[in-house]
Formats: C-alpha cells, sequence, structure tokens
C-alpha cells in the first residue's frame, strides 16, 4: 500500500496498523510514488495506491508506463469530483475519468456506494493489471444490500423503463433513483442503470436500453467530456444512435462551496435529470 501523506483521510491508516511493513508513505510526491510501484510492479508485486484523485494526474508520465506495461497496480482514488467541495478546483477534479478510460489497459470503475466499492475490492484483488477506482469523499448512502456483487464491464438494471432510461454511477445513482420516482408522479416510465464500470463498459446492455426506448440520459459528478456519458455515446454512435442527454459538469472547473451548493450550481441533481429525461423524450418523438 502506497501513499502520498493522506493516510488519515483516505483512511488507510487502518492497513498501515495491521501491516506496517507492507506500507510505504511517500509524501507529497505522488510521481515517486507511482514511480516506485512500476518497480515493485515489475517485480511481481501486487500494489494499491490511494491518493486524492486530482494528484493521481500529476504522475501522467508514470501512469502511461502502467498502462503500457499493463502492471499490477490498483489505485483508489478518494476525494474525487467535487467531494473536496471547500478546497476549491485545486483539489477537485472533472477530468479524471477521461484521462484514465483513454489510456489502453485502465480498468475505470465508479462506485455508488460503500457496499459496491468492497465489492470492487474484491475484484481488484482478483484480476492482474491496473485499475483506477474513483471514491468521494463525503458521506453517500447505501444503495445496494450487503452481498451485493460487483461485475467488471456490466451494468446493474435498478428499474425497467419504457419512456426513456438513464444510466448513472458514482454519486449521481441515488438522483437518479429519485429523478425515476419523480417522472414516475408524472406518468413517464423511466429505467435506470447503474454502470459503475465505464471501461470496460456494458455495450450490450446500453444497446438494449437504446433499442428499448429510443431515449437515453446519462448522469455522472464529471465532465461530460470524456466521461460516462462520453462513452455512453460512443458505443451507441457505433451501434445503435438515439438521442442522449448528458447531465454533468459542462466543461468547467470546480470551485469552493459546500457540497450541497456546488451540486445545485453544476445541476447535479434529481430535477435536472428529470429535465433531461424530458428532452430526450421530446427529441426521439
Amino acid at each position: 500500500m502506497l501513499d502520498a501523506d493522506v493516510s488519515g483521510s483516505t483512511k488507510t491508516s487502518e492497513f498501515r496498523k495491521l501491516y506496517p511493513q507492507r506500507f510505504v508513505n511517500f509524501g507529497i510526491a505522488e510521481e515517486n510514488l507511482f514511480a516506485t510501484a512500476i518497480g515493485l510492479a515489475y517485480s511481481g508485486l501486487k500494489v494499491y495506491a490511494s491518493l486524492y484523485s486530482v494528484f493521481v494526474l500529476k504522475a501522467y508520465d508514470q501512469l502511461r508506463i502502467i498502462a503500457h506495461d499493463n502492471l499490477d497496480v490498483k489505485i483508489f482514488a478518494s476525494h474525487s469530483g467535487l467531494t473536496n467541495a471547500s478546497d476549491g478546483w485545486s483539489h477537485q477534479t472533472v477530468e479524471d475519468v477521461a484521462v484514465l478510460r483513454a489510456m489502453p489497459n485502465f480498468r475505470v470503475i465508479v462506485p455508488a456506494d460503500a457496499v459496491e466499492t468492497e465489492s470492487v475490492t474484491e475484484v481488484s484483488l482478483s484480476l492482474k493489471g491496473p485499475f483506477y477506482v474513483r471514491l468521494s469523499r463525503s458521506e453517500s448512502p447505501v444503495i445496494f444490500e450487503k452481498g451485493f456483487r460487483f461485475e467488471l464491464g456490466k451494468g446493474n438494471i435498478m428499474n425497467e423503463g419504457s419512456d426513456a432510461y438513464i444510466i448513472a454511477n458514482g454519486n449521481m445513482l441515488s438522483p437518479a433513483i429519485k429523478a425515476v420516482e419523480m417522472l414516475k408522479k408524472e406518468g413517464i416510465s423511466a429505467g435506470l442503470i447503474n454502470m459503475s464500470s465505464v471501461k470496460p463498459i456494458d455495450e450490450e446492455m446500453i444497446i438494449k436500453a437504446a433499442k428499448q426506448t429510443g431515449a437515453i440520459v446519462t448522469a455522472e459528478e464529471h465532465s461530460i467530456i470524456g466521461g460516462l456519458g462520453g462513452a455512453v455515446a460512443e458505443v451507441l454512435a457505433r451501434s445503435y444512435p438515439v438521442p442522449v442527454e448528458q447531465v454533468g459538469i459542462k466543461d468547467s472547473f470546480g470551485q469552493s462551496g459546500s457540497l450541497e451548493e456546488l451540486f445545485r450550481f453544476y445541476g447535479l441533481t434529481a430535477e435536472k435529470i428529470v429535465d433531461a429525461a424530458k428532452r430526450v423524450i421530446v427529441r426521439k418523438r
């Protein structure tokens, strides 16, 4: 377990108490951390790195080596998206999924709650090669029941629908669940898919949802450029084009504020998902 002086925040300090000989703190030196991760992985060890997501991107050159050589390095990136709210744009990241998704061999996962995160961790232990797991800072509701099993490259149908499908992940799954109920009260049948596995992505499920409804909404706590929405749109452009509306951050950095204020400011709410669903249904007609 490799740390960049944030083990108190990422909670890897608990790992250090149990396995002090397997824990290394590099201080604020992310490039050195990942350079060492490369060497350890070349030596046959399974390496985990836990640090803030925005600081992962400081080590771009090292990440490319990890990707090129398909090394067994698992990155569990905390404080992602806007969740490091009060610290502002310098400690927030809205582009990390796009960067890591573009790197060959990286699996990119955005879990929605603690239960799913536990299962993702177990899957990462069982598979060789690089993982990027995007975690948040803020407290979030538990959505899945104990025993839920994450499958790499597979989505989870949370609700069937006939008018449109909402595809969400991470902190946007909870607002998406609320949006489905709000739409139902207005007589609109919206399906919901949890797509935590952004890469590899469940192409079959996306195409099936598009064929079933002819309208797709994506919702993510990330830029609409290159993240979940981009990945879904790429699948549909290749295989079954239908109207798509994206709920996410529109080509801008974050800023300082409370998390609730920031989610409202950037339109990451159930109400905005409802609006997007109504727009996409009109477009398909």
